[in-house]
């Protein structure tokens, strides 16, 4: 079963510092049919305002990832994690049993753009822990490139649930395949351009989820520019 989410059907929210769109419910945006994706809760694409961001607030009990399109993100939390992330890295951050943090746009003069993802963890109450993977200075596009994963494959984040993150910046002619096992669920997010799939066109912000399919995903750039996408590998239910 294959299941589309189309960016304009995301939620929306604007405070005027902040816009960010929901694919998921979560904050203001609540919509029964859309609670996550198996263990994936939260995928919010936020873009904001030069010094902006959010103060110092609580979570628990989630696996917190945030992906840099463009701009600079800084964080800081009540385990000691901090720093500040720019495009292509991710920071994660293990609420644990409870952690303090908050997140602000690095530039007084840039905005910032970012995906924030929340998974839920395999187990309940580890003690907070944060890293960074940063950006790959030799990165080669048209391939699959291992952003987070259980084990900390290939230099991924390790984070604590059998999921792995996958990300894919294509360029004009370049195409990436990854074999679907039906024992596991996918969710592939378009982040910026414009890809064929399946014989259909997504643009950023689109979506589709992947349920008892066990075919050869391909995703291939089409359009103008730079195109980037996120796939997500989930356990069951």
């Amino acid at each position: 079963m294959i299941i589309e989410r189309p960016s304009a059907a995301r939620g929306h929210v604007s405070t005027g510092w902040l816009d960010s769109r929901h694919t998921f419910s979560f904050g203001q945006y609540y919509d029964a049919a859309w609670m996550g994706f198996g263990p994936l809760r939260v995928i919010n694409e936020d873009r904001v305002d030069p010094g902006a961001g959010f103060a110092p607030h609580r979570h628990a009990n989630m696996e917190i990832l945030s992906y840099v399109v463009s701009g600079a993100l800084s964080h800081r939390d009540s385990s000691g994690g901090g720093g500040v992330i720019g495009p292509g890295e991710l920071q994660w951050m293990s609420a644990g049993h409870g952690v303090e943090h908050s997140e602000y746009n690095a530039s007084n003069s840039e905005p910032v753009h970012f995906v924030q993802i929340w998974i839920q963890p395999a187990r309940l109450n580890h003690a907070p822990a944060y890293a960074q993977r940063p950006a790959d200075p030799d990165e080669v596009h048209g391939r699959w490139m291992l952003l987070a994963s259980p084990d900390g494959d290939s230099g991924s984040v390790p984070i604590r649930q059998q999921a792995r993150l996958r990300c894919a910046r294509l360029d004009a002619g370049d195409t990436v395949q990854h074999a679907l096992d039906p024992a596991r669920m996918y969710w592939l997010q378009v982040v910026r351009g414009t890809v064929e799939v399946g014989g259909d066109t997504l643009q950023a912000g689109d979506a589709r989820g992947y349920l008892d399919e066990s075919i050869a995903l391909q995703v291939a750039h089409a359009g103008e520019g730079r195109a980037e996408v996120l796939l997500f590998e989930l356990p069951r239910d």
